[in-house]
């Protein structure tokens, strides 16, 4: 069975660059199908070095949910910081580490950006509601957003107006992460969804806690779901603004991403007991057809 990212990270053993990049593939293989399916479509030196950054982001993210609340979070993404910092000054000596310094070094990757993600990291373990939507805008863009801004300069830009775009998309798959993990959330006792659009479609707290589908409950994931489907739209002009070979890649994720909301639809808005997510014959088949358009493929 494969080592969690938390396992990985505590392996202290250096190894050489090309294992520890495989380590990180194996992270992304493992943990999300659909960033790793768009993945394959990069250049390997790119490729590499969206793995090097996914492990990095997935490592963080275990410290944050995956350890017991007794657990002392805090002070381990203050480690991963410390270790992130070193690794930046040229002393990694941890796997994803490693392959994350070297990836930073190659593409001119921000620091700030990789420190931000760790911010919205301690805000996971501080902050367990949000009252309006611009509040949890700002956590989305420590956690979500950060993450184009870390991998712009892997993909390649022609543009700097790529950079706003790809913190909109970012937002946008943020929100789909945390439509599609409500119930999951809620055992661990929190709810992103804004306490003041509860109150205007009439949920509580509570009933999310219980995991109560009524009209109320669906008339808000309707809203939901159709400004998360506004943001995919107002994010896909920037694919444009990529480097040719990068916008396949994108351009896949943000397909595959965005079907997430129509599984949630398709589960009737049960994400309290039902994981929305989108087939493996649906996503070669979404692969296949960005590659050999329609027009083509009936020839």
């Amino acid at each position: 069975m494969l080592r969690s990212s938390l396992e990985l990270e505590a392996n202290a053993a250096p190894l050489p660059l090309a294992e520890c990049y495989k380590l990180c593939r194996d992270v992304a293989r493992e943990h999300s199908k659909t960033f790793y399916l768009s993945s394959l479509f990069l250049a390997p030196s790119k490729r590499r070095a969206i793995w090097a950054i996914y492990a990095y982001c997935r490592t963080a993210d275990d410290i944050v949910d995956r350890l017991s609340a007794g657990s002392d979070r805090l002070a381990l993404l203050d480690e991963h910081e410390a270790k992130l910092l070193a690794a930046v000054g040229g002393d990694a000596d941890e796997p994803i580490f490693i392959a994350l310094a070297d990836a930073m070094s190659r593409f001119a990757i921000p620091t700030e950006a990789a420190l931000n993600l760790l911010r919205g990291g301690r805000m996971d373990v501080t902050v367990s509601r949000y009252e309006t939507f611009e509040e949890l805008l700002g956590y989305c863009d420590l956690v979500a957003a950060t993450v184009g801004l870390l991998t712009a300069p892997i993909l390649g830009y022609e543009r700097p107006e790529a950079l706003d775009y790809g913190v909109q998309l970012g937002r946008a798959m943020q929100i789909t992460n945390i439509l599609r993990d409500v119930g999951e959330d809620a055992r661990m006792g929190r709810i992103y969804l804004p306490l003041a659009e509860l109150r205007r479609f009439g949920c509580t707290e509570d009933g999310i806690l219980a995991g109560t589908i009524d009209d109320a409950w669906i008339a808000l994931m309707r809203f939901q779901i159709e400004r998360a489907r506004e943001m995919y739209a107002a994010a896909e002009p920037g694919i444009a603004l990529l480097e040719p070979d990068a916008r396949y890649t994108v351009r896949l994720a943000l397909d595959l991403y965005r079907k997430i909301l129509e599984a949630i639809e398709a589960n009737g808005y049960d994400v309290f007991t039902k994981r929305a997510f989108v087939p493996l014959r649906d996503k070669l088949t979404a692969a296949a057809l960005g590659v050999f358009p329609i027009s083509r493929l009936r020839m």
